[in-house]
């Protein structure tokens, strides 16, 4: 069940408090609260993860790619054709560590924003396994 939001309200919080709460460094600490919040809200199929973006009201999640050690992402929302010039760590953060349970091994994330999409980037290091 997805559920509505008022989106001017819910971009003042993450574009405008967070940035002046968190200061410089709003953008790594975004980072790390995505990866904490995937594992309050672990999903365990790329299906639930989509769902999951739907619902948190992060955008529309598909997988572009997907190879042994990194997996590509494209993330699109009506907000993004307005200019909104939000820092997309917490989807980068949270993806990164769904993978890393998934794979049980060390995952990253970075991001880049092109023509109002999203790619976010999830390399998998699984030389370096989680024990």
């Amino acid at each position: 069940m997805v559920r509505e939001t008022n989106q001017f309200g819910y971009d003042l919080i993450r574009n405008d408090v967070l940035k002046d709460v968190l200061g410089k460094e709003h953008d790594s600490i975004l980072y790390w609260i995505g990866k904490s919040l995937a594992r309050k809200y672990p999903t365990s199929t790329i299906e639930e993860l989509i769902s999951f973006f739907e619902e948190a009201n992060w955008g529309l999640l598909s997988r572009t790619k997907e190879k042994k050690n990194m997996q590509m992402f494209e993330l699109t929302g009506p907000w993004m054709v307005k200019g909104d010039e939000r820092c997309y760590q917490l989807e980068a953060g949270f993806l990164a560590q769904q993978l890393e349970s998934w794979y049980n091994c060390i995952a990253g994330a970075t991001y880049s924003a092109k023509k109002q999409v999203i790619h976010i980037t999830v390399e998998l290091d699984r030389k370096d396994q989680i024990i």
